[in-house]
């Protein structure tokens, strides 16, 4: 059984890359930054409590990501 920390974050991710793809299918860029924040956050939460995401994100989201973090630069 999963800890209930990584089943917290894993929903939490999921949601944010939900949100993420659903405020770029309607074109709006500040929720796009917003999401792809949030996740970039999630993620790091779960890569400082050993926690592998191999698999959560799929890389065509996380190029959104990066292009997010790209345009606050």
């Amino acid at each position: 059984m999963k800890p209930v920390f990584e089943t917290a974050l894993r929903e939490s991710v999921m949601s944010a890359r939900q949100q993420l793809e659903l405020a770029h299918l309607e074109a709006q860029p500040s929720q796009v930054h917003r999401h792809a924040a949030r996740l970039l956050d999630l993620l790091d939460r779960a890569r400082v409590n050993d926690i592998d995401t191999t698999g959560w994100v799929p890389a065509t989201v996380m190029a959104m990501v990066m292009d997010s973090a790209a345009d606050t630069e």
